[in-house]
């Protein structure tokens, strides 16, 4: 059955010279597998760099429950980046996000106010009138409340910030894993931002790598399947420069 969507690339892999297995986040359908042919050739209406990351999609596709590598019929760009591939800090950017939410997604059930987050989130990030080297935290914090484990907003003054319960807490209790309190209140001020584009205020670089440092444990914390991640050092040095 043909179904209308929309779709946000994830991943691609050559499944021969001129055929691909694309994943991509969708809206109706959550995270699906599609297996395009003839994207090598020259007369082909679908080309490979239709599936760079984060590519924002308009799709027809065939559907059938139970089968690991749905189909194509139709497919255009829905957005064409301003930004995202010429930037190289905003393409480094790209590629972090694109890993945490590899790492993160793994059901193919479709939820609607998650698609509209990631959606939005590359607008966001591709804006040429917007850029803050504190994206990928923000995007960070905001994705975790889809994953199950937003921060609690109970900050206060000096307060430390426990990585396993999600909270903030007075006092270090026990030996769990925390976030000091010299780094909370730019954690804190982070969660209270309502989007991903509001005007930036200054974090010191020394502290956004740390807070990048804790916030990818926090991931691994509460989603054991995570594992490391590849780009971490690469944006470092780009958002260092």
């Amino acid at each position: 059955m043909l179904h209308q969507v929309r779709g946000i690339v994830l991943h691609h892999l050559r499944y021969s010279d001129t055929s691909v297995i694309a994943k991509i986040y969708t809206n109706k359908f959550g995270l699906q597998s599609y297996l395009v042919k003839g994207v090598g050739s020259s007369r082909a209406k679908i080309k490979l760099g239709m599936f760079e990351c984060l590519n924002l999609l308009e799709m027809v596709v065939y559907y059938r429950e139970r089968k690991n590598l749905q189909t194509i019929r139709e497919l255009h760009l829905a957005h064409f980046f301003t930004t995202l591939h010429t930037d190289i800090r905003k393409s480094t950017l790209a590629l972090f996000i694109n890993e945490v939410i590899s790492k993160s997604i793994k059901e193919e059930e479709s939820n609607p106010a998650l698609f509209d987050f990631l959606f939005q989130m590359v607008l966001d990030l591709d804006d040429p009138d917007f850029f803050t080297p504190d994206f990928h935290l923000r995007f960070m914090l905001k994705f975790s409340k889809f994953l199950g484990f937003e921060p609690r907003k109970n900050y206060t003054q000096n307060s430390w910030f426990n990585l396993r319960e999600g909270i903030f807490e007075d006092l270090r209790t026990g030996s769990g894993e925390y976030i000091a309190p010299e780094y909370t209140g730019y954690l804190n001020d982070l969660l209270c931002m309502d989007n991903l584009c509001e005007p930036s205020f200054s974090i010191p670089p020394p502290a956004r790598a740390m807070l990048l440092n804790r916030l990818i444990h926090y991931y691994r914390l509460h989603l054991p399947e995570f594992g490391e991640l590849k780009t971490p050092e690469v944006l470092h040095e780009i958002l260092s420069a």
